[in-house]
């Protein structure tokens, strides 16, 4: 996929893919629907996204992922492409109907949850390897949460919060590397925060284990030195320390990180209004990631243009067998300003980048041969 310039000057990148959003239609669309978050990604120069199940009805049976891929083909601007979930319900008792919903979906995920039972998520694995579908997770080991909200550092400490510890996220990935090596099945771990996730998947890998992941921009741009009294700053992983992000910085340089996700979840305006310890967990991401990761890894000379759209378009396409047309999307890489929510498109307003000023601004985005979004002034 290659990057080149227009007879304006402007950049042409093949189109983004996220394999991991939230567009929260069936059951929840005052948070954002189908059509306002694919066109959040279109502005933000995506043409391919994958949907994540905790919606209601919860994607378990092809009945229910039926009524979401219908509002899909009537209203997306882009690819979507949903999951199904691992679990009847996302409830971590019992496994949805793995084999009637594989040819229909991406991948199966209990996103939101952690499967907490070793023997459900061998037998998941189990099917998901005969049907050739990755397993996804989100990991989070739920005895080990203690009702934390943020990360359990200097922060929560000198403010009086509840912590997350590091071990919630990564014990689990460490049983599901070992389980993903006992069975074969190609496994995915969303969104890691923690030094030790990224140290785990590295052994992993070297250890011949089918086995990639993914980190999202707040991770690799933001710490618990950058957290404010405002739920804006809450999403699920918290952002952790610098000692962390330093490490996913690594983990990307080295390719033991595969792929960038900005874990897109969007809420209402009072769902995010009770503070740190009040509000929902997640932020949106989709029109800001691009702009963030330019100006904060590539203009800083972290990595090149190249990584960046190999990390946002190639791999996530390789490793999830994504097929659909990249299209493609027009960037003025010199269009300085500053980021504010009010323009969004997407229902969600809640971002911890707020008046940053980034370098980047989508002109178009082209999918399947039409114009899904052109910037005026």
């Amino acid at each position: 996929m290659s990057i080149t310039l227009n007879e304006k000057g402007h950049t042409v990148l093949p189109g983004f893919c996220d394999v991991h959003v939230h567009l929260r239609e069936p059951g929840f669309s005052y948070k954002e629907t189908i059509r306002t978050g694919t066109l959040a990604a279109a502005r933000g120069g995506y043409t391919a996204v994958c949907t994540m199940p905790n919606l209601s009805p919860v994607p378990d049976c092809p009945e229910n992922l039926k009524l979401q891929q219908e509002i899909i083909d009537r209203d997306a601007a882009i690819a979507v492409l949903p999951y199904a979930s691992i679990t009847i319900g996302e409830r971590g008792e019992e496994l949805s109907d793995i084999e009637a919903l594989a040819p229909h979906v991406t991948a199966f995920s209990d996103d939101g949850k952690g499967v907490q039972s070793d023997e459900l998520m061998e037998e998941a694995m189990i099917r998901a390897k005969s049907l050739g579908k990755l397993i996804v997770a989100h990991c989070e080991v739920n005895e080990l949460l203690r009702g934390g909200y943020i990360h359990n550092g200097a922060y929560a400490k000198a403010h009086d919060h509840k912590g997350i510890c590091s071990e919630s996220e990564w014990r689990q990935i460490e049983r599901d590397a070992a389980l993903a090596k006992k069975t074969g099945c190609a496994y995915h771990v969303c969104h890691i925060s923690t030094k030790e996730s990224v140290e785990i998947i590295r052994n992993a890998k070297a250890d011949g284990v089918n086995i990639s992941c993914e980190t999202a921009p707040h991770y690799l741009l933001l710490t618990e030195d950058d957290l404010q009294e405002d739920g804006r700053f809450k999403m699920n992983p918290p952002l952790r320390s610098a000692a962390d992000r330093d490490a996913l910085i690594e983990g990307i340089l080295d390719g033991t990180v595969d792929m960038i996700a900005t874990d897109h979840a969007p809420h209402s305006a009072e769902e995010k209004s009770g503070g740190l310890k009040g509000s929902a967990f997640g932020i949106v991401g989709l029109e800001t990631a691009f702009p963030l990761l330019y100006t904060g890894l590539v203009k800083t000379g972290i990595i090149s243009l190249e990584k960046l759209v190999q990390l946002i378009t190639e791999n996530p396409r390789k490793r999830f067998g994504i097929t659909t047309d990249p299209g493609y999307t027009v960037w003025d890489l010199d269009a300085e300003y500053t980021i504010d929510p009010k323009d969004f498109l997407s229902k969600g307003r809640s971002t911890p980048f707020k008046g940053t000023r980034v370098f980047g601004r989508c002109l178009e985005t082209v999918y399947n041969n039409e114009t899904v979004w052109k910037y005026e002034e």
